[in-house]
């Protein structure tokens, strides 16, 4: 496994890869993270395998990149850019045997001059996350839209965690004609149910007993839905006053589609259950797909 950090490096080492399979991250890696990877490797071989005919043919020859980049341009002015948790030495021993290549940029070789040009993300990436993290999807956007230039990957591997994002990225992958497949991956749980995420280690041993119920509460609205639950607006506010009696500051409990992240009319069967929410300090999200 190399550790690169400088763009000439990355171009240098990827300029006679044929098939290059990435995970973009901002590091603090944790099973999830590893297991995107592990998906990368696969879906990477299987690609290439099947574009030219023959289903074994790119078994073996993938490189799986993985980016580790804290990237300031998707954290608001009262977020935690600084405090992120940054562990490139832990991170990139976990990922040996793993990952081929870890591109480890600082910030002013992602941004050799002060951004201006920006991806623009669809209507979307002002509901729901949006809503209370102004910019940041224009800024997932715009790092990933780089990342993707710079590894000119086949295939890329999100987390399903990130539904909106995931979301987003898709969209952008179709509208700018990128020869990318994307791949969204499940996301990892702890033993109880907590969708794994670097934030998780802000709380507090009372709060991160209290989080599963944040996943609970999901699965309950997935049941209600199973169980013939057609007026949505209820069942979020019911959730969300479910949780702000326990304590938690309740951003949005959401039904929505599963393709477009629209509301869904009666009747529609795809959908996903979105949810974010802060205990104490820490802001968690997650997400439950439903289908009728």
């Amino acid at each position: 496994m190399q550790l690169l950090h400088s763009v000439s490096e990355l171009r240098a080492r990827l300029a006679g890869e044929q098939s290059v399979a990435f995970v973009p991250t901002m590091g603090n890696l944790h099973e999830g993270h590893i297991e995107l990877v592990r998906i990368a490797r696969e879906r990477g071989s299987c690609t290439k395998g099947t574009q030219s005919g023959n289903p074994q043919a790119g078994r073996g020859v993938v490189c799986v990149v993985v980016s580790i980049f804290v990237n300031p341009i998707q954290f608001g002015p009262n977020e935690d850019f600084d405090k992120y948790p940054r562990t490139l030495e832990a991170d990139c021993a976990k990922l040996q045997g793993l990952a081929d290549v870890v591109f480890a940029p600082a910030v002013e070789e992602m941004y050799p001059e002060k951004q201006s040009i920006f991806v623009e993300p669809p209507p979307i990436s002002r509901e729901l996350c949006g809503e209370f993290r102004p910019g940041h999807f224009q800024g997932v956007a715009t790092v990933v839209l780089k990342l993707f230039n710079l590894v000119q990957p086949r295939v890329a591997v999100f987390g399903k965690k990130d539904y909106q994002q995931l979301s987003i990225i898709r969209q952008m992958v179709i509208q700018f004609n990128l020869p990318i497949e994307i791949v969204g991956a499940e996301t990892a749980r702890a033993a109880d149910g907590l969708a794994l995420s670097s934030r998780n280690q802000y709380l507090s041993d009372a709060e991160r007993t209290e989080s599963v119920m944040l996943s609970q509460t999901l699965r309950g609205m997935g049941a209600a839905l199973q169980g013939g639950a057609a007026e949505y607006a209820a069942l979020e506010r019911g959730a969300g006053a479910a949780l702000a009696r326990r304590g938690w500051q309740v951003e949005y409990v959401s039904v929505r589609r599963q393709a477009d992240l629209g509301v869904p009319e009666k009747g529609e069967r795809k959908l996903v259950i979105l949810a974010a929410a802060r205990l104490g300090k820490t802001r968690l999200i997650d997400n439950l797909e439903v289908c009728l």
